[in-house]
């Protein structure tokens, strides 16, 4: 198979969270150590950061690859959903993975995947394993996809772990409350592991707590600091610096310098090439995109829009079933103008849902068949001084992109 017919494939396979939804999720880790177990355990080849958290492990994933970059390591970095192209996720020093290491991958190991029924998460991560020990990275930072306790990711002896911040998501798999979702973020902490916590949340933070002390590891609070920036907009990545320096400072061995964090947390972008996350996309009129989409992102996007300056201010949003979309909706301004879309995947939130709940919220809103006629609804009847704000889902903002 060629490249396209590779990842055509790749999609096609089962279960695929990220288009089907929850029908086609499982959470088991027999399928992936049997998986890395027939690849000779290419895992327990590098070292690595292993990162899991509800919002900000993205971002936070990707200063620290920037960071080690900048220290002259030669660095992996996993990560997922991708926006834009699937090579996104597997990247060495911010290069995606080639075309022709997916294509051979798949190729050569296809009879065992389709004899053992591994999934497609399975398969990336097991791909991205194997395509940075055959690299030989110095360090890997790896993301968790949903959870952490069962995610494919977590049979990594990794240096050191991070958790961000805990936020009510993919409850139909982690639990209804903070505490059972942080439950199973804590399923990374593991044995003589150091483990760091970005921010505190008194509701979260006794878990993982209880969870260092039970099976005898460090954990390490995040301080404050103030004295370093990002190229990243938006003052919620505060918090994420916060514990990626604190990750940092527990690599002492590495003799990463200040100079390094600085330089890696201004160059995020370019080294890594990350997007989407409260992206600029125009100036005349301010267009701007983020990728988060549960009600605590929102609360960051909303306290970060309010500090522009602008006219009018306009949401292009789209959502995806199963999300509290009800809840999102309730704390956004009633004075502003909503552009409702429908992400092209089977997973898109019905535009009926939408129009339903815009009127009980009495919101100015029209309804639009996709994604780019809302953006284009928004753009025609804006002035270079409006504010248009794009997200819901990652699949509003990849439409976009």
């Amino acid at each position: 198979m060629n490249y396209t017919q590779t990842v055509n494939w790749l999609f096609n396979q089962l279960p695929v969270y990220q288009i089907d939804g929850k029908f086609k999720y499982k959470v088991d880790l027999g399928p992936i150590l049997k998986t890395c177990d027939y690849l000779k355990n290419p895992q327990n080849t590098f070292k690595s950061i292993h990162v899991a958290g509800t919002n900000g492990k993205g971002s936070s994933s990707h200063m620290l690859s920037s960071i080690l970059q900048e220290s002259g390591l030669r660095v992996g970095l996993y990560t997922s959903p991708h926006l834009l192209d699937f090579r996104e996720r597997i990247k060495l020093n911010g290069k995606f993975i080639e075309k022709n290491f997916v294509s051979d991958f798949v190729t050569k190991h296809i009879d065992f995947f389709e004899n053992n029924k591994i999934s497609f998460f399975e398969m990336t991560v097991a791909m991205a394993f194997d395509y940075f020990a055959k690299s030989n990275v110095d360090i890997a930072v790896i993301e968790t996809g949903l959870g952490g306790r069962l995610d494919s990711t977590n049979i990594l002896d990794p240096l050191v772990s991070l958790i961000t911040n805990i936020g009510l998501d993919h409850k139909e798999f982690l639990g209804n409350n903070l505490k059972d979702i942080a439950k199973e973020k804590a399923g990374i902490i593991k044995s003589s592991v150091p483990v760091v916590i970005s921010e505190f949340q008194k509701e979260t933070y006794p878990v993982f707590e209880n969870k260092a002390q039970k099976i005898g590891t460090k954990i390490h609070l995040a301080e404050i600091t103030n004295k370093f920036k990002t190229d990243l907009l938006g003052d919620f990545q505060n918090k994420n610096i916060n514990g990626v320096v604190k990750v940092i400072s527990l690599l002492d061995h590495l003799n990463i310098s200040n100079q390094n964090i600085e330089k890696g947390l201004l160059n995020i972008k370019k080294n890594t090439g990350l997007i989407g996350r409260f992206q600029i996309l125009c100036d005349s009129p301010k267009v701007i995109c983020d990728v988060g989409h549960n009600l605590e992102a929102f609360q960051e996007i909303l306290a970060n829009l309010s500090c522009l300056k602008f006219d009018n201010l306009k949401f292009v949003l789209g959502f995806v079933k199963g999300k509290d979309f009800e809840k999102i909706i309730d704390i956004l301004p009633k004075n502003a103008h909503y552009f409702f879309c429908t992400p092209n995947i089977e997973r898109g939130l019905s535009l009926d849902s939408l129009a339903s709940y815009g009127s009980v919220s009495k919101l100015k809103y029209s309804l639009h068949d996709s994604v780019s006629d809302a953006y284009n609804s928004a753009l025609s009847g804006s002035s270079e001084k409006d504010l248009i704000f794009i997200g819901g889902s990652n699949f509003t903002v990849s439409e976009i992109l």
